[in-house]
């Protein structure tokens, strides 16, 4: 697979093609992205493609000056000369059919009774016994080997958990079986990657130099898992064994054992057992392309402070919404419990290392402008499913992602609390009318809200887009409050005018006190039009509260993560 076309890749004029290792490195610099089958599969690739970068340069650019070197030198300064000599030494270790040691495989797994399952085991667009709009109306009967590797690949990363055929030589075999361990690699996080405009500029972005040690930990036994000494068998590494140690290793963990049956042309089936678990439980110094959370349940468990999980991906929730616990390390409201100091979370060391980058260096200036992109998957039913793939971007400029600098990372937070609490009242008004109509509140409610989201969707990344240095910041956060403010306004005014006539008409409610008040549209349209001038447009702008209240914009607390 070093010489033969094996990767999709998308060029910068728009062709796609299918390229070998050895040529992705080659025309990084031409290369736009490496599309995949699925989202989730391009992350994947582009995993094994730095764990042989780093391997390649011995674990990375020593320095922040050599990582300095690689971004600067352009085209020209890539090392993809080192690469192709790196490949063509493990050249029989890329190989996808070698008799002793198959890429990502192991050669003799078997079941007891020599089972040859369905390639829908590691097709992910092809669920078992449910083909509802795929390609594949008869299932993955056939699959040429580039696209067999690919997927080999991605179900070492996503593949899910449930019970498994149990492999000759696992000692977790029961009655023929393995009882679930867990998702694939990275199926449990919650993906970063830092891209860039080109292939090259995504990997350099994604590659941290060794001397970045409190990110990252490059450990002298990290190896991605061809260069290990020994193939490995059914059963799994001793945990002191498997690491892992530092990217190489956890780029290229092996999850799963999977064994691809072929017939010389394509191929046909496949075994897929259990492999390796990976321990992803305060993972932050090896793993920097996932954001964390601390634990209050792990930590009453386990008797420790602090302990820190992987903070995954909310499908339902764009990635905007998630910009201060991407940028900061944790959501806003938990600063007013204890700030920094408490450390909630800990931002995508990926994102910090530019983050410093975009402070300390000149050959990646804070007016650089990267897209950080989210992917995951979500599982349903005990993990044995994939209900969900979660792909979004925002394009941002690296000073956002600067620990000290951070008046602009601050503005943008607020921007997002603006938004939020404009399309918490839409929601609210939507429940209003409701209740005045004597009808259900809750379905109103969602629907508003997610239609006040996705008004606000393109606006905002416009507006984050143009946040750069040099900006007037409160003219921008100005701008932003009338944007959100008069776009949700307008759409809570047709959420007034199509009310029906129950709502118009209203009912008679019981105060606090004992008393009545009538609820009806009109007064649910004052209500809603009031707080949302008192909370997300500056108190200035349109005179104090009618209610002589305190004006703070503050998110309400129904908005707490």
């Amino acid at each position: 697979m070093t010489s033969q076309p094996w990767l999709p890749v998308l060029l910068r004029d728009g062709v796609e093609k299918e390229l070998s290792l050895t040529e992705v490195f080659e025309q990084a610099h031409d290369i736009r992205r490496v599309p995949g089958d699925l989202p989730t599969q391009e992350f994947a690739l582009i995993r094994l493609l730095l764990a042989v970068l780093y391997d390649a340069l011995e674990g990375g650019p020593d320095t922040r000056e050599a990582w300095e070197e690689l971004w600067t030198a352009g085209p020209d300064g890539f090392p993809a000369d080192r690469v192709a000599a790196y490949l063509a030494r493990h050249q029989e270790h890329f190989d996808l059919l070698h008799p002793e040691r198959p890429f990502f495989q192991v050669a003799d797994l078997r079941t007891a009774k020599d089972e040859v399952f369905a390639l829908d085991r590691i097709v992910a667009d092809v669920p078992n016994n449910d083909r509802f709009l795929t390609m594949r109306a008869h299932g993955a009967q056939r699959l040429s080997f580039a696209e067999a590797a690919r997927w080999v690949v991605h179900a070492h990363a996503w593949d899910v958990s449930g019970i498994k055929s149990g492999a000759v030589g696992d000692p977790r075999v029961k009655a023929g079986k393995v009882y679930p361990q867990g998702v694939g690699s990275a199926g449990m996080l919650g993906c970063v990657l830092a891209e860039g405009d080109t292939l090259r500029e995504t990997l350099l972005l994604n590659l941290i130099p060794r001397e970045e040690e409190d990110l990252l930990r490059h450990d002298e036994e990290d190896l991605p898992v061809w260069r290990r000494p020994q193939p490995l068998g059914a059963a799994p590494l001793p945990e002191a064994e498997a690491g892992p140690f530092g990217p190489r290793g956890l780029y290229t963990w092996q999850a799963r054992r999977v064994r691809l049956h072929h017939d010389g042309e394509a191929a046909y089936g496949v075994v897929l057992a259990y492999g390796d678990p990976l321990p992803y439980r305060d993972m932050h110094g090896r793993e920097p392309m996932t954001g964390w959370r601390r634990s209050e349940q792990q930590e009453k468990k386990l008797r420790t402070i602090p302990v820190y999980l992987p903070r995954t991906h909310d499908p339902a929730r764009t990635a905007w919404r998630g910009l201060a616990s991407l940028i900061t390390g944790y959501p806003p409201e938990a600063a007013r419990r204890g700030g920094r100091d408490a450390a909630p979370g800990i931002t995508p060391r990926v994102l910090e290392w530019l983050g410093r980058m975009a402070e300390e260096s000149d050959a990646l200036g804070p007016d650089h402008m990267i897209r950080a992109r989210l992917l995951g998957c979500s599982y349903g039913t005990q993990q044995s499913v994939v209900a969900d793939v979660v792909d979004d971007s925002l394009s941002l400029s690296v000073v956002l992602l600067s620990p000290h600098d951070t008046a602009l990372r601050d503005t943008a937070v607020r921007a997002v609390q603006l938004a939020e609490t404009a399309v918490w009242l839409l929601g609210n008004l939507a429940a209003g009318l409701a209740e005045a109509a004597g009808t259900d509140q809750a379905t109103p409610r969602a629907e508003a809200r997610e239609r006040g989201f996705g008004e606000l969707d393109g606006p905002f990344r416009q507006w984050l887009a143009g946040l750069t240095p040099g900006v007037d910041i409160d003219e921008r956060l100005e701008n932003w409050r009338r944007t959100a403010h008069d776009r949700v306004r307008a759409l809570g005014s047709e959420l007034v005018a199509s009310s029906s006539e129950a709502a118009w008409e209203g009912r008679v409610k019981p105060t606090a006190k004992g008393g009545t008040y009538w609820l009806n549209s009109a007064s649910v349209e004052y209500g809603f039009h009031k707080e949302l001038r008192k909370r997300v447009l500056a108190p200035e702008d349109d005179g104090p509260p009618d209610d002589g209240q305190d004006s703070s914009p503050d998110r309400p607390e129904e908005l707490t993560p």
